[in-house]
């Protein structure tokens, strides 16, 4: 038997409780892993919230990520005792997640646990900081360096904007937040950032070119958001978009791709090759700074985490929650 919490919906009515288990509900998977610690995301939120139809079967134990130690393994490259990440692959959606004591998951979904970092370290990275780090590649494989000018990262005070302002500051670059919480700027600069903007600058419609400012850009958002920001990117600017938070409509025009020569890098963190996995926690493990990454954690435990969730889904939440289990 093991703890986690379990999802349910039973003639409309969703639950969300933390229930004991039998270990024989897990599903299929060829590992079979003790998650030590595993965090929140905004899909998490939106699961143990119901706000959006993420949750695809029912019921469902929740929790796209985890971080923990291998129990057994009928998997060639996992053994009992290996430290493992997990990110993504539709768990918390299809197949039960790490929100638990126990999870049964493929083999091929599961990273190697840098030495770098604890299990709790991984988690206050997590999905969302794990995807700031392919926005990061994503700028790179597009050519840009530090000398090219100013870089600004959208929902800054989210995990992936956190996680990007720490890596890409560290990296050389300078970093502008877009941020609708004025009273977060001290957070912000000291995660990195050179400047604080208001992100209502970018959140109506606006002219198809605009002033160009960026050299590049993360953005999680979307919608007027993604458009403005390509809209004032310079000439031969990149922009990683990886996420929706504004919406997932995206009302620009061509102007900047054709006139601008700009590059829209899209960014998937949940279907990602392994070796592009790998790469980007290796990379995590080189050039995140500890101090600014544990300057964004809040630590729950199991039972925590709905109300937290409904935190999160109202924008009262900056940085990472870290969930505990056991």
């Amino acid at each position: 038997m093991f703890k986690a919490l379990l999802l349910d919906k039973t003639d409309n009515r969703f639950g969300c409780t933390v229930a004991e288990l039998d270990e024989q509900r897990l599903p299929a998977g060829d590992v079979l892993v003790q998650p030590e610690y595993s965090t929140l995301n905004y899909k998490d939120a939106l699961a143990l919230t119901n706000k959006a139809p993420v949750v695809r079967s029912w019921p469902m134990v929740p929790g796209i990520d985890g971080a923990g130690v291998v129990l057994e393994s009928q998997h060639a490259d996992w053994k009992p005792g290996d430290r493992f990440v997990h990110n993504g692959w539709g768990v918390g959606e299809t197949h039960w997640g790490c929100l638990a004591e126990r999870a049964r998951l493929k083999g091929d979904w599961l990273v190697r646990l840098p030495a770098a970092f604890s299990a709790r370290q991984a988690m206050a990275i997590g999905t969302a900081g794990y995807t700031a780090m392919l926005c990061v590649l994503a700028l790179e494989r597009n050519g840009l360096t530090p000398d090219a000018g100013e870089v600004l990262v959208t929902g800054a005070t989210g995990g992936v904007g956190s996680v990007a302002i720490a890596l890409l500051s560290k990296l050389g670059y300078r970093v502008t937040a877009a941020s609708g919480k004025p009273q977060e700027a001290d957070y912000l600069s000291a995660l990195g950032a050179a400047a604080t903007i208001d992100r209502a600058e970018f959140a109506a419609a606006g002219k198809p070119l605009q002033k160009e400012r960026w050299a590049a850009a993360v953005d999680a958002l979307g919608s007027h958001t993604l458009a403005n920001v390509l809209a004032q990117t310079r000439y031969g600017g990149v922009v990683a978009a990886c996420g929706l938070a504004q919406g997932m409509d995206l009302p620009a025009s061509v102007a900047p791709f054709i006139l601008r020569n700009v590059t829209l890098a899209g960014v998937d963190s949940v279907m990602a090759p392994r070796a592009l996995r790998q790469q980007a926690w290796d990379r995590l493990a080189r050039d995140l700074d500890p101090a600014k990454l544990e300057s964004m954690v809040h630590d729950i435990g199991l039972a925590g985490a709905p109300e937290a969730a409904a935190r999160l889904m109202a924008g009262q939440v900056r940085g990472r929650y870290v969930v505990k289990i056991g």
